[in-house]
């Protein structure tokens, strides 16, 4: 029997948005005035993804990823890319031990839960690359050696909109391995005031947030297999299909985001249902996932970037001109 998309959720999928909305209140309760980032960082978590964080600096990218870590009891790194960075320090390598008279493995930042590649455009595309087998497999090989990550494992990686001397765009082969690129602006006021208050009252090296575990990292790995579970009909499907065809096809557009975009708006559109306790996919959810899992799959023909429109502008056009299906 085919099932109901349109049946009420599951006690999993309540269990699941209830899951979801603590980690939530906990991040929030740190990260100020980011709402709709904190909703897409962990709508990417739930697919699975990695995400493409850009931002200027001081707002609280890094605060953002020990923050959601904290949540689930995972464990996060940081690397700062520089111009100087090996790929060995990414992933790690192997160091003769005079005393053993062997080798011996010492891993890499990237053995972790949520890892932090701060300003990854800073690094050369050599260095760039070491996160690709990492990113899409979740394993690393050293010396011959394959090794796997223990799940869950996320990327985010930051870049500098404004500063580009010194940096090296990152080729689209890396681009297109995260799900979602997620921009970062100035809070509100009020939100602003606030973080000013509490970051003048802490001490020095002061750490503790007061952010409660909410579960530990195996209940994400089953959040993300009961995300993957969220059902998607034809009709979804093929709208999410559309709309990456459609940006191929716009004379504003020359390069536009392949199967993978259309995979990833899916994946997405699931994630954004599973924070909402639904068992479907709308095609709002798909919608609602568009300029976030394209902006960085798309490029701009030169007369349009010209012109001062951004993507964007460009993709909003592309989604308002693509017909939804009825829900």
């Amino acid at each position: 029997m085919t099932p109901d998309p349109y049946a009420p959720p599951s006690l999993a999928n309540n269990n699941l948005a209830e899951l979801i909305q603590q980690m939530r209140e906990q991040v929030r309760r740190v990260i100020l005035g980011q709402d709709i980032v904190i909703e897409q960082v962990l709508a990417a978590l739930l697919a699975g993804g990695h995400v493409l964080l850009e931002g200027k600096p001081g707002l609280g990218k890094t605060h953002l990823v020990t923050t959601l870590a904290k949540t689930f009891g995972g464990a996060s790194a940081r690397i700062q890319f520089t111009p100087d960075l090996m790929p060995s320090d990414v992933t790690g390598f192997r160091l003769f031990d005079m005393k053993s008279q062997t080798f011996q493995l010492r891993q890499g930042p990237v053995f972790t839960n949520l890892l932090l590649a701060d300003e990854i455009n800073r690094a050369p595309a050599k260095t760039q690359s070491a996160l690709l087998e990492v990113m899409q497999e979740l394993q690393v090989t050293i010396d011959g050696e394959t090794l796997k990550l223990t799940p869950p494992f996320m990327t985010l990686a930051t870049q500098n909109p404004v500063e580009h001397e010194g940096t090296y765009p990152l080729p689209e082969a890396q681009l297109d391995r995260f799900i979602m690129k997620v921009l970062i602006d100035y809070p509100v006021r009020e939100a602003e005031c606030e973080i000013v208050t509490r970051a003048a009252a802490e001490t020095p090296g002061e750490t503790d947030s007061g952010v409660s575990v909410i579960c530990g990292p195996q209940e994400i790995v089953a959040a993300q297999q009961a995300t993957a579970a969220v059902l998607v009909v034809p009709e979804v499907v093929g709208y999410a299909v559309a709309l990456a065809q459609a940006t191929r096809e716009s004379r504003s557009v020359s390069l536009g985001a392949g199967t993978r975009g259309a995979i990833s708006l899916v994946k997405i559109g699931k994630a954004f249902a599973a924070l909402d306790g639904r068992s479907f996919v709308t095609p709002d959810d798909i919608k609602r996932a568009a300029l976030p899992v394209l902006r960085h799959r798309v490029q701009l023909t030169p007369e349009i970037a010209i012109s001062g429109q951004d993507v964007d502008d460009v993709l909003q056009a592309i989604v308002d001109g693509v017909p939804a299906p009825r829900q």
